[in-house]
């Protein structure tokens, strides 16, 4: 059972590899507002086609060593390592969740994350045409997984979607209505009770970056951090491990 598993795993997580290629695409594109499926992949600088053999996950990287075939321009390492990182969380989406209906929707979600996680990182905002959609399908995979009621879905996208409001009303615009739809597509998906352990656990992980920043970079507290890549990590996070972490939180009122 466990070789199977293993195998499984392995096989979906050279899908993943598969899949990280396109959310490269993805992550380039949709800033500039173009399409995601034409024209074919090319080179940005150049603006040279792909070809097939060159455009293999991972490995067409370092057999290219990281150029260019046409015209030598240096392609990041960001390309190959993204692709990485989708294809180990499929693999351990698969050994987690097994072959599963949870396991597909957790990688999509996954994919998702990981693509504004970039973009937020690289330009300072999450894509309407990733969180907007994304609310409703949030919403009708909730329903299809039968995790969380229709009412905790709903809860879970607007309960943090108000609060963030709030925080940017009092703030005078301390945080991005980005940040607002993002919480919004998580939540519809997990419901409210981790949509807020999201918000936890990606306050506390964005203050030891602040701190770390003050402390070792010299940077202000007013120093812009996104904090999409908060929020997916404490969507992961959730995802993962919340309801083990909420027991344990609520546990520790009866000492």
């Amino acid at each position: 059972m466990v070789a199977t598993l293993a195998a499984a795993a392995a096989l979906v997580g050279l899908f993943g590899l598969l899949i990280g290629s396109f959310l490269n695409v993805c992550i380039y594109r949709l800033p500039r507002r173009e399409s995601i499926v034409f024209p074919p992949s090319r080179c940005p600088a150049c603006g040279a086609g792909i070809r097939p053999w060159d455009n293999v996950p991972v490995l067409a990287w370092f057999w290219l060593r990281g150029r260019c075939r046409d015209c030598s321009a240096p392609i990041s390492w960001r390309y190959p390592f993204i692709e990485a990182v989708n294809g180990a969380a499929y693999g351990l989406i698969v050994w987690r969740f097994g072959l599963t209906t949870e396991a597909l929707v957790y990688a999509a979600f996954f994919s998702t994350l990981l693509v504004v996680t970039v973009i937020d990182l690289d330009h300072q905002i999450i894509p309407d045409r990733i969180s907007l959609p994304g609310i409703p399908i949030a919403f009708a995979c909730a329903l299809w997984l039968g995790h969380i009621t229709w009412w905790d879905s709903l809860l879970g996208a607007t309960i943090p979607a108000v609060l963030f409001l709030a925080i940017i009303i009092l703030s005078r615009g301390g945080m991005g209505l980005g940040d607002v739809k993002l919480i919004a597509m998580i939540g519809a998906l997990i419901g409210w009770k981790l949509a807020l352990l999201t918000i936890l656990v990606g306050a506390v992980a964005g203050s030891v970056l602040g701190i770390g920043l003050m402390v070792f970079k010299g940077k202000g507290r007013k120093t812009a951090v996104p904090f999409g890549p908060f929020l997916s990590l404490g969507a992961v996070v959730s995802v993962v491990c919340g309801t083990p972490l909420l027991h344990w939180y609520l546990g520790l009122g009866r000492w």
